[in-house]
């Protein structure tokens, strides 16, 4: 695809920024009627496949975490979506924006992130009224595990 046509799809598909890929197995976290429709169809036609949901019973390749100020500790919504994940798989952070119902302050959001041993790599701009924060999870050398 050219360079032209990628542009062109992020314009079009929100999700295209987000690094997905064909085949990928994406377990979505937090689904509400708030969550930005656009951004989990897009997700959907990038991969090919539908999003799983919380009853998914294998690792996934991403997680989406949708989070509102109110859906109880972060850290611990975190921790469990790092055991939804390979070492170094991303778990988006979907929070809603400055000023809106349910917003999550950044310094929180990087505690919470620190404290589930996650690294915050780039937030940017999902939709209408949601920023999402790229956590990876650090790779780890699988030499000398049994």
């Amino acid at each position: 695809m050219s360079a032209t046509a990628d542009h062109a799809e992020e314009r079009t598909n929100p999700a295209a920024r987000l690094g997905f890929q064909p085949g990928q197995v994406v377990q979505e976290l937090g689904f509400d009627d708030d969550t930005e429709q656009s951004l989990r169809e897009g997700i959907e036609a990038i991969t090919g496949t539908e999003l799983v949901d919380e009853e998914y019973d294998d690792l996934a390749d991403a997680v989406v975490l949708w989070f509102r100020e109110d859906d109880g500790d972060l850290t611990d919504a975190l921790v469990d979506a790092v055991s939804l994940v390979d070492d170094g798989a991303p778990i988006w952070l979907m929070t809603p924006k400055t000023g809106r119902d349910g917003y999550v302050e950044a310094s929180d959001i990087g505690e919470a992130a620190q404290t589930a041993g996650l690294q915050q790599t780039k937030p940017m701009n999902i939709g209408k009224d949601w920023t999402g924060s790229r956590l990876v999870t650090p790779k780890t050398s699988r030499a000398g595990k049994s």
